[in-house]
């Protein structure tokens, strides 16, 4: 898996036992391709002495591993996927029967596409009940890009409580922190786990449907 530091992108080793699913591995294997990519592009611009910030270098690779790989969906496409749903911060919505597709702007994951993908795969370890699928890319090309995700419609939900998320999360191997929402096991942080992003079913079942998950410092 790959992640961006300080705007330098590092490899990152594969935590994950769990993520043996053939999306999750699909999934490390675009990051990875776009990593490669991402580092033959980078040494090129050395060469050549012209500078260009990571996050563009990103875009304009993963722009064309979309478009090679029939991944790329024109964004006048995208509001075919469904019914337009409830936007956040980070992701327009858009349901279709039983699966609501997630357009990620990348706003939260400091404009990498890469940054973005290892987290789904962290989500899709200790989620995996919503897990994510990638769908494909969409943006104006040439100016932004925007993964596109699909995950299973968590129906007749209502907002878990604070203290239902954090029995949850106990039962994980998670501890609270200080910090309302965020929890720790030593070797994962898992924040925004508010209302808004945990769903109880009917039967007292909790759907973590949306977290932001990063490997901790030395974890």
């Amino acid at each position: 898996m790959i992640r961006m530091n300080n705007d330098v992108f590092e490899p990152i080793s594969q935590r994950s036992r769990g993520a043996e699913g053939e999306e999750n591995c699909r999934i490390k294997e675009i990051a990875d391709e776009l990593y490669r990519r991402c580092c033959l592009y980078e040494e090129k611009l050395r060469e050549g002495k012209d500078h260009v910030r990571p996050t563009e270098v990103e875009r304009r690779i993963a722009e064309g591993y979309a478009q090679e790989n029939g991944l790329w969906m024109p964004i006048s496409q995208v509001f075919g996927l469904g019914v337009p749903g409830p936007s956040g911060n980070e992701n327009d919505t858009y349901v279709s029967n039983d699966i609501i597709y997630k357009v990620n702007n990348l706003l939260n994951s400091r404009g990498s596409v890469i940054q973005l993908l290892h987290k789904v795969l962290l989500h899709n370890l200790l989620f995996m009940e919503t897990s994510y699928s990638l769908h494909g890319f969409t943006g104006f090309p040439g100016s932004s890009i925007m993964p596109i995700f699909k995950q299973v419609l968590v129906k007749d939900a209502t907002p878990a409580t604070t203290i239902e998320i954090s029995t949850y999360m106990a039962a994980l191997g998670f501890s609270s922190t200080p910090t309302n929402g965020r929890y720790t096991n030593g070797e994962i942080e898992v924040w925004d786990l508010l209302p808004r992003n945990v769903l109880k079913d009917q039967e007292g079942d909790i759907f973590v449907i949306d977290a932001e998950i990063k490997l901790a410092k030395g974890g």
